[in-house]
């Protein structure tokens, strides 16, 4: 008794990839251009891999985490008493 099964399909496991699809304008695209260019990577999805673990490991930095929440604070205090937002 032969099973046919279709050739490449996985049957034992189901595998789920997150997926997500970002425009860029034309000012981004050069940003990210150069980012790609010091970072060596010609590749648009490795290389925007790359700059989302560079960011997160510097957003949970403890010295980028305090300025952060002292910049947030200094907003906060600012728009309770009044004093005009910087731009």
């Amino acid at each position: 008794m032969v099973l046919k099964q279709k050739p490449f399909v996985r049957y034992h496991e189901t595998k789920v990839r997150d997926t997500f699809t970002i425009s860029l304008n034309d000012e981004e695209r050069e940003i990210f251009n150069k980012c790609k260019n010091i970072l060596e990577q010609n590749k648009d999805s490795t290389a925007l891999k790359s700059l989302a673990w560079i960011g997160a490991n510097v957003i949970q930095d403890k010295n980028i985490n305090y300025i952060l929440g002292l910049l947030f604070k200094n907003k906060r205090n600012n728009k309770r008493i009044g004093i005009a937002d910087f731009e």
